[in-house]
């Protein structure tokens, strides 16, 4: 819109060279326009989710778990930055974090508005593999610590995944005698028959075909976290 008004006002003043400036400098203060658009998408409108702001969104969270506590491990760092760039190309993740370092990373992030955004305008299953990432974040220096949990339980919240999945999430990364049950969420009472259904189940619910509309990173994590369930039913058998 700006640069048609400003291709008019400047033909009126210098004819057609005039209008061409004009529509030169109103094309570059349309896209301006078009990046505060997204800035504020990230942060809680209503508008519907581009695939920058979605990048913004996940980088934005990833930031809170490696901060967490209270330590920004290089680790994980070079594993946010490793992931992007697999997922979304050197270019585009580069453009993704200069934005973030310039802008929103100078602002206070809202992890309960960029989670209420997700909720509005991804499935289900993208969520829970958005869960998965965080996970693996904190996970990237060896070990998931007690409040790397709790910050990944709180964005679980309000991402709206139920409390049974984030356990069998979070079990994938602790190894302890309940892991197996846990995964599947089952108990460890759990009959023959209770623990095929619940793999079943399972595996309909982390089949990578449900993350076909990702991009080819989450779909490697989606198949990670397949595999995970493969593992607890083996170990249980």
């Amino acid at each position: 819109m700006i640069r048609w008004l400003l291709a008019v006002l400047g033909y009126f003043i210098y004819r057609f060279p005039g209008a061409i400036a004009g529509f030169i400098i109103g094309s570059l203060l349309d896209n301006l326009s078009v990046k505060g658009k997204t800035f504020q998408t990230s942060f809680g409108s209503a508008q519907q989710v581009t695939p920058a702001d979605f990048e913004l969104n996940l980088l934005s969270l990833a930031s809170l778990v490696i901060k967490a506590d209270g330590q920004v491990s290089q680790t994980e760092l070079d594993y946010v930055r490793q992931y992007f760039v697999q997922a979304y190309g050197r270019e585009r993740a580069n453009a993704t974090f200069k934005v973030f370092n310039e802008v929103i990373k100078k602002h206070e992030i809202s992890a309960q508005k960029i989670c209420n955004n997700f909720r509005q305008r991804t499935r289900y299953e993208s969520r829970l593999q958005i869960l998965h990432f965080l996970f693996s974040i904190a996970n990237a220096d060896g070990s998931v610590s007690t409040a790397e949990v709790n910050e990944i339980n709180r964005i679980a919240g309000f991402l709206g995944v139920y409390a049974r999945d984030f356990e069998s999430i979070k079990a994938m990364f602790f190894k302890n005698p309940d892991s197996a049950y846990k995964i599947l969420e089952i108990d460890r009472t759990a009959t023959n028959a209770e623990i095929k259904a619940a793999y079943r189940t399972m595996v309909k619910k982390y089949h990578p075909d449900k993350l076909q509309h990702m991009d080819e990173a989450h779909q490697k994590g989606g198949e990670e976290k397949f595999n995970k369930v493969q593992e607890a039913y083996e170990q249980l058998q």
